[in-house]
């Protein structure tokens, strides 16, 4: 059929097995980030990435994608470390660690103007997505869904009351630091074919989208799994068929659905 022609590449099958393996998980852990009011961090680690790359560039590393992931945990803990320890409010820590580390990265890439050669991060290409990177995503996923069906009870109580959450023997900072990690992992891991300009937004649209319908938790992240892959399936075949990017097709889609369900939401008094 012409409408599935797009599946006769090779590219364009593992680009599609790629979002199939991404979309749930930014659509997961948007719903945690959303209620836990992260969505300024998890724009910070999208930043963090050019000092992650800078980082490799300095010391030699050879895979830039090793270095972005080992700074973005290193980010994360150290945010989540200083956010629970100072009196400035969290979004200002997060702010002053962002524009700082993404300032140290510019300056460095941008030595000798040899930024351009890294230009193609901030935008992305699912489509150069290659087999074996399409493992370390499984990978990933697969650890999302083991961290979701053991610590997942105890990540809500933590986000609605800390001090109770420690009160019933839950280990808080435990929860919140593996949490982070795994946010920084899930990011890292997708922002070469993502791109850091839209990172956020496709963690935050399905979520966002799917608070405006839901009456519980449970469809709260049901719907938000859904949001999130039919706007990456319908964002891959949308920009095969016009020529442009991915991943802003992608936020596009994501985006009507969220004005949809506002409405939708709103109409219905939800």
């Amino acid at each position: 059929m012409a409408v599935f022609s797009w599946l006769q590449y090779d590219f364009m099958k593992y680009a599609f097995l790629a979002v199939l393996i991404i979309s749930p998980l930014f659509g997961l852990m948007g719903t945690m980030i959303v209620n836990r009011k992260m969505a300024f961090f998890s724009d910070a680690l999208g930043h963090s990435a050019l000092t992650g790359i800078a980082v490799g560039v300095v010391f030699g590393v050879g895979d830039t994608s090793l270095s972005m992931c080992v700074f973005a945990v290193a980010f994360a803990l150290l945010l989540n470390q200083i956010s629970s320890r100072v009196a400035a409010s969290t979004d200002t820590v997060i702010s002053v660690f962002s524009s700082c580390s993404i300032a140290i990265g510019l300056a460095i890439l941008s030595k000798g103007g040899n930024f351009s050669q890294y230009s193609s991060i901030l935008v992305g290409d699912i489509l150069s997505i290659t087999p074996k990177e399409i493992l370390y995503l499984i990978l990933i996923f697969a650890i999302t869904l083991l961290f979701w069906m053991v610590g997942l009870n105890q990540l809500l109580a933590v986000s609605l009351n800390r001090t109770l959450a420690k009160s019933r023997h839950i280990p808080v900072s435990f929860i919140e630091n593996g949490f982070a990690v795994l946010t920084a992992l899930i990011v890292m891991a997708s922002i070469k074919w993502v791109g850091i300009l839209i990172i956020n937004a496709l963690l935050i649209l399905p979520a966002a989208s799917s608070r405006n319908l839901s009456c519980n938790m449970r469809e709260y992240h049901f719907f938000s799994i859904v949001f999130s892959v039919f706007s990456g399936v319908m964002g891959l075949i949308v920009s095969y068929y016009v020529n442009v990017a991915t991943g802003p097709t992608i936020v596009i889609i994501a985006s009507v659905i969220y004005f949809a369900t506002y409405l939708w939401g709103r109409k219905h008094n939800l």
